[in-house]
This record gives structure tokens, C-alpha cells and sequence, in this order.
């Protein structure tokens, strides 16, 4: 299955709540939620009723999307929540936290997930130094998520930077914003997760 190329607002309206997939248009009026509430579709503003699986697979497809993960990437990232010690619904919004194409977003060097996977697989951003391609490697604690000096004038980061201070910085987290750094200074938890996620419903869906 190839990663959805079509209009991301559609998605956010699909799930009836802003993903922020777009950077700073979400926080315009020009967000299609603002504009449109409803599904897209010719039947979108009709009433249907939801069974039980239809509201799990919603809740999946949400936290899918949010992230910008694929159907097998988010399975394993399951798979292994449900090895960790402990409530499998809160490791895999951890672990999903943990990604470093996540913790890019979080730290404001880039304006959505999607730009911040982009500035990973093109080399331009260094974990304890070291430049890492892999979107999908999970931060530690104590570990540093920096910027390369040769990349730190590329006018997104720049400008995602400026905008960061809007949505600001998880508690988990320290920002150097002038050299273009963050820490990850403890494991994130579940109530550093604001987005409204019952994770509940997505164990059930995948229990069955």
C-alpha cells in the first residue's frame, strides 16, 4: 500500500477533528474544519449510526493518520507496545511520541509531521551528533535532537521555529532554539498527550 498522496484536509474532516497535517493552516481560518465540519463525501452530512467496530476503527485511523503512519508500520509499533510492561494503549502513544520524526514536530523544527519525516530522510537532522534517516527510530531520555549547522538556514525550519512558540513545547522536552536543539529530557507520559485519543478502543480493536 503506497502513503496517501490526496488532500490531507479531507482526512481531518473524515475524522471530525483537526490532525493538524498542514502546518500553520490549521491554525487559520482557512482550515478546511473551520470551514466544512462534516465528511467529505456526497453523504457527508448525513446521519448515520456507528457500530462498535466503526468507532474503533475511527479511533485507529485517527491516531494513524495524526501520526502519519502506514497500516503495517502502526501495526508493529502495536505489537510492540503490547510486549512493553505495563497498559499496552499508553506504551503505544509513547512509543508513537517517541518516533523521531514525532519528536522533530515537537521541538518546532518542523511545521507538521510530514515535513519533519521529509527533513529526517534527507539527512538533516542529528541525534546525539549523528545524522539519523530513520524516521521511525525512538528518542531516549538524555538524548539530543539537533538541526545540521549546514541545514539550519533552510527557510522552513527557520520559519517553523518562529511558529513553534504558538503551540509550544511538551513538559518532556528542552528547546535551544537559537542552537537549533532539543533534549529529550524524560520519557513522554500519557497526560503529556493532550489530543483527545481513547486508546482503549484501539486495543479492543486489535484484541479481536
Amino acid at each position: 500500500m503506497a502513503r496517501y498522496s490526496g488532500s490531507v484536509c479531507r482526512l481531518c474532516r473524515r475524522e471530525n477533528l483537526k490532525l493538524f497535517l498542514k502546518g500553520e493552516r490549521c491554525y487559520t481560518d482557512k482550515c478546511a474544519i473551520e470551514r466544512r465540519n462534516y465528511p467529505p463525501g456526497q453523504h457527508g452530512q448525513a446521519r448515520p449510526k456507528f457500530s462498535a467496530y466503526s468507532i474503533q476503527l475511527r479511533e485507529k485511523q485517527k491516531v494513524k493518520r495524526m501520526y502519519g503512519l502506514l497500516e503495517n508500520q502502526f501495526r508493529r509499533t502495536f505489537d510492540l507496545a503490547a510486549r512493553v510492561k505495563g497498559i499496552t494503549g499508553e506504551a503505544l502513544l509513547v512509543l508513537l511520541e517517541r518516533r523521531l520524526d514525532n519528536v522533530t514536530y515537537r521541538l518546532g523544527f518542523a511545521c507538521s509531521r510530514a515535513d519533519a519525516r521529509m527533513l529526517v530522510r534527507h539527512g538533516h537532522i542529528l541525534v546525539n551528533g549523528k545524522r539519523v534517516t530513520i524516521p521511525s527510530y525512538f528518542i531516549r531520555a538524555g538524548e539530543v535532537v539537533s538541526v545540521k549547522e549546514q541545514s539550519r538556514q533552510i527557510g522552513r525550519v527557520v520559519s517553523a521555529l518562529e511558529a513553534a512558540q504558538r503551540r509550544g513545547v511538551p513538559e518532556w522536552a528542552e528547546v535551544d532554539r537559537e542552537g537549533f536543539s532539543g533534549r529529550m529530557k524524560l520519557l513522554p507520559t500519557r497526560s503529556d498527550i493532550t489530543a483527545p485519543i481513547n486508546e482503549k478502543l484501539i486495543v479492543e480493536l486489535y484484541s479481536k
